[in-house]
């Protein structure tokens, strides 16, 4: 099975990349040197684009974010707890790479394997207290071969913790999860709210009208559509509820709404 990083083991900070590929070069403001080390200019802060070894400036995230695997069920009825694990979290962008760069790529995964990529503090579960009047948007891709679901899943992880999915006062971005499946990838994006208007409550938006929440709703679900890159395409991305799909069972959940 694979194997993914130890949340008590982060990453140290000078082995990290600042892309997929490893490359710690840039085209940017070069840093002066001396003897082979890096020396900042006047103290000017010096970042892993200028030095990947030396750096002492991190680039900030708007949220920490936690990343949790689900490794696949053994089959002597385990438990949902047993097979969920918390993996790491983290709050920048140099964190991110480097934990992206040292756990199993998606497509290497076992089937029945999960990554799921949820803000700190809130569990991958329908029976959070921040998920479970919410709902979330997804896709399957049915042919394996022709997709590169780690380019997907990586484009969807950076459009959530880029902060790009919703606009500043939606509040509704809960994670993203990605599922390894025989017959296809799903990719998912949870929210806290299912677009109702109310108090804040039972899948309403506060101080939201039923119209106000669905146009959030929705816009949250062309972003993500944009994200797995079917914006031109004719897919439909749909969106269902939480409790909708619990009460659905074996059977898959009426969507509320679609892109």
């Amino acid at each position: 099975m694979a194997e993914v990083a130890s949340a008590q083991q982060p990453v140290p900070l000078d082995t990290i990349p600042i892309s997929p590929d490893g490359d710690n070069t840039t085209s940017g403001t070069d840093i002066s040197k001396s003897n082979g080390s890096a020396d900042t200019v006047d103290d000017a802060p010096v970042t892993v684009f200028h030095d990947p070894d030396n750096f002492n400036v991190k680039h900030p995230l708007m949220n920490t974010w936690t990343l949790w695997f689900t490794k696949p069920p053994s089959g002597k009825g385990d438990h949902w707890n047993d097979l969920l694990k918390e993996v790491i979290s983290f709050d920048s962008v140099e964190e991110f790479w480097g934990i992206y760069n040292n756990i199993t790529s998606t497509s290497e995964l076992a089937l029945k394997s999960d990554y799921h990529l949820f803000k700190k503090g809130v569990r991958p579960e329908w029976e959070d207290s921040q998920n479970k009047h919410g709902g979330k948007w997804a896709f399957q891709f049915k042919d394996k071969k022709a997709i590169n679901i780690d380019a997907l899943w990586l484009h969807v992880m950076l459009a959530a913790i880029g902060e790009t999915l919703e606009e500043d006062g939606d509040n509704e971005v809960m994670g993203v999860v990605v599922n390894v499946r025989k017959g296809f990838y799903r990719i998912g994006l949870w929210t806290r709210t299912i677009g109702k208007a109310g108090d804040g409550k039972n899948g309403a938006a506060k101080g939201r009208t039923p119209e106000q929440g669905r146009e959030v709703l929705m816009r949250i679900g062309k972003k993500f559509k944009e994200a797995l890159g079917l914006e031109s395409s004719n897919e439909v991305v749909e969106f269902s509820g939480h409790t909708d799909s619990a009460n659905a069972g074996s059977t898959r959940a009426k969507a509320k709404f679609t892109v």
